[in-house]
């Protein structure tokens, strides 16, 4: 899951453990169904207008045109957003990293974390992704909340091993 286009540099003696972007299916799978079922609908039309006659082939690709173009485009956005941002765990810190043009990075260190929050309703139980929140003793709220991480218990084990060092 390591990355070679990571903006997070290392240092001596700090090791990657862990690197994600949120996921799209299993994190909301009724959404990306949703999204390929507009898609495919859109292909349906227009596969059904031309070998049928009751809807003609001009109305048939409008139709398909809007469906499938709300449907990528949608798919597009999502993925771009899930692309932008990026979890990362060292030896040494937790960093959240957001933004394609621009650029947010929020980090706490290991040493400074004073709680770690996993939220995961059931579904994402069963798909096995959840929202991870860090804070510090220096902030009063989440310093680091992202939603949609695959193996969110492995991020909180790391974590947890590296904080009481």
């Amino acid at each position: 899951m390591i990355s070679e286009e990571t903006e997070l540099k290392p240092v001596s003696g700090e090791n990657v453990l862990y690197e994600t972007h949120p996921s799209m299916f299993r994190n909301r799978p009724a959404w990306y169904a949703g999204i390929v079922g507009l898609i495919l609908l859109g292909f349906g039309v227009l596969i059904y207008s031309m070998v049928s006659a009751k809807i003609p082939a001009n109305v048939g690709a409008t139709v398909c045109a809007i469906l499938s173009g709300i449907g990528i485009v949608s798919y597009i956005i999502w993925w771009l957003r899930c692309k932008a941002t990026t979890l990362t765990v060292t030896t040494n810190r937790t960093s959240c990293r957001r933004g394609i043009l621009s650029k947010s990075i929020s980090e706490v260190w290991h040493q400074d974390v004073r709680n770690v929050q996993l939220d995961q309703t059931f579904m994402q139980r069963v798909l096995d992704v959840g929202t991870i929140g860090v804070s510090s003793a220096a902030q009063s709220g989440l310093e680091i909340e992202v939603r949609g991480i695959p193996d969110p218990d492995r991020v909180k084990q790391l974590i947890d091993e590296h904080r009481s060092r």
